[in-house]
């Protein structure tokens, strides 16, 4: 599985990122997946293979938002692989927040990093954020055309949506098609890869913003959830960032 190249400094910063996890772990319960492949393959090359897909790759100055961060992932690992982006953390549970914001701090990331405590809803209908990012990213925590409907109001001209996902099926992919289509959007590619050490089989939907986002989208908070604009089979198998 190609990934992209990272220096010896970014493998430090990652180390690093895994002390942070086992010290805010044992406060807030981040995520079980801390130690040995769980955390090297299962969080960091899980964050960083779908970057090797794109065509053209990202770099420079990008503006960057990860919704349902949870505990940073795969936001926090993003912005070490992409020294040059700035990120937008998102999710709707302080003490996750709070802990976020302190390991951005101790990876020297509070300069290119923003932790937010917010629902998406309201997060994509906030003039600060709608429509302004290159690249949105969630990782596990809804079926897609939940999360393409949080996603999609964020987006800036030309921008990407990276949706995580676990397995996906011909049923998948038609929901979110249709759910993109009502928000402006295009399914532009569909990677897969197997993660090693028997970590399973990954997707990457990525979505391409055609039009600005229509205005009733976002809808109002728990809407997309219970209503979402299209259905499916086959729920998030990632470990969910809530």
């Amino acid at each position: 599985m190609a990934l992209i190249s990272l220096s010896p400094a970014q493998h430090q910063a990652l180390a690093l990122l895994q002390q942070q996890l086992r010290r805010w772990n044992s406060r807030c319960n981040l995520t079980r997946l801390v130690e040995g492949d769980d955390y090297w393959v299962a969080q960091v090359q899980d964050s960083l293979w779908p970057l090797s897909r794109m065509s053209p790759p990202f770099r420079g100055p990008l503006q960057g938002v990860d919704v349902g961060t949870g505990g940073g992932i795969p936001g926090l690992v993003l912005a070490v692989a992409l020294p040059e982006s700035r990120w937008v953390l998102v999710d709707s549970v302080q003490r996750k927040c709070a802990a976020v914001q302190a390991m951005a701090g101790a990876l020297g990331l509070q300069d290119r990093v923003e932790v937010v405590c917010e629902r998406a809803e309201l997060l994509g209908r906030d003039a600060r954020y709608r429509g302004r990012f290159d690249v949105a990213v969630a990782r596990g925590v809804a079926p897609a055309p939940v999360v393409a409907e949080y996603l999609a109001p964020l987006l800036g001209s030309g921008g990407l949506a990276l949706l995580y996902r676990g397995r996906w099926s011909g049923a998948d992919h038609r929901a979110l098609q249709q759910a993109a289509r009502q928000l402006g959007c295009r399914i532009r590619a569909r990677e897969r890869c197997v993660l090693p050490a028997n970590r399973g089989q990954r997707h990457v939907l990525i979505l391409a913003a055609e039009t600005p986002c229509p205005a009733p989208y976002p809808r109002a908070v728990g809407i997309p959830a219970r209503r979402p604009l299209a259905t499916a089979s086959s729920p998030p198998t990632l470990e969910a960032n809530p």
